[in-house]
């Protein structure tokens, strides 16, 4: 697929790694559909994609809302005429360990809302603009992509039951889906990165950020734009569909 004036929606698209995707398409000549909560951040990116050089809109937008989603691409669509790619970026991140104990007593459980919460967004989110895009898709006749954004989490993290289940989840429904939608000419992927120097990241203390950087085998944090690349590649390689690309730094957990 080229990406040129190719229509993009990008969810989780006020910043980090959405930011970073929407802009690196945006130079490559993408047009921009945008999610996400905060409208400010929102705007932001949308000035940004245009100071690359191409066109945004913005739609706020709760993944995890069925209606919301049915609602937002249905009005995308109206809006440039087109759909050809979706990035299934947003996700939150609620940790804790599953349960705590000390001495034989057990002082704190993972909380229900917050496994709930990270299911709603990262997994359930990921389904619905995922059904939606294809839906919108086939009857627009697009051989479109779906790109589903997972972690390297997704293999088991500590302190991460609720975000470690959502993210494999998430490879499973990407492989899952290139089986049903190739019929359609629909092709996915996913992308699987490390420890990224978003906005988030590097809001961690000192300590733990250098601790982090040095059980990478590179020594480094990721770049935004290394993933915003990688998203770019699975767009461009039309015989690419149905698998996971990591990109970590040779990180292991």
């Amino acid at each position: 697929m080229q990406v040129k004036d190719s229509v993009v929606v990008v969810t989780g698209g006020g910043q980090g790694l959405g930011r970073a995707m929407a802009i690196e398409l945006a130079s490559q000549g993408a047009k921009l559909a945008l999610l996400d909560l905060n409208e400010e951040k929102l705007q932001e990116t949308v000035d940004l994609v245009k100071e690359a050089g191409s066109e945004a809109r913005y739609y706020l937008v709760n993944v995890s809302e069925e209606a919301a989603v049915e609602t937002a691409f249905e009005k995308i669509v109206q809006d440039f005429g087109a759909l050809d790619v979706l990035v299934n970026n947003a996700g939150i991140t609620r940790d804790g360990l599953l349960v705590k104990a000390k001495n034989g007593e057990v002082t704190g459980k993972m909380s229900l809302s917050n496994w709930q919460q990270v299911m709603d967004v990262n997994l359930t989110g990921v389904f619905l603009c995922g059904r939606e895009a294809a839906a919108q898709m086939i009857k627009l006749g697009s051989k479109g992509v779906i790109i589903n954004i997972s972690s390297i989490s997704r293999a088991g993290n500590m302190g991460q039951t609720n975000y470690a289940a959502a993210k494999a989840g998430v490879v499973a429904m990407t492989v899952t889906w290139a089986k049903e939608l190739s019929r359609y000419g629909i092709r996915t992927g996913a992308v699987a990165p490390g420890f990224i120097a978003t906005d988030m990241v590097a809001a961690m203390p000192e300590e733990v950020l250098a601790k982090i950087t040095a059980g990478v085998p590179l020594k480094r944090l990721g770049e935004p734009g290394e993933i915003a690349h990688t998203v770019r590649y699975i767009m461009e390689n039309d015989y690419f569909s149905g698998s996971v690309v990591e990109c970590n730094g040779a990180l292991r957990i």
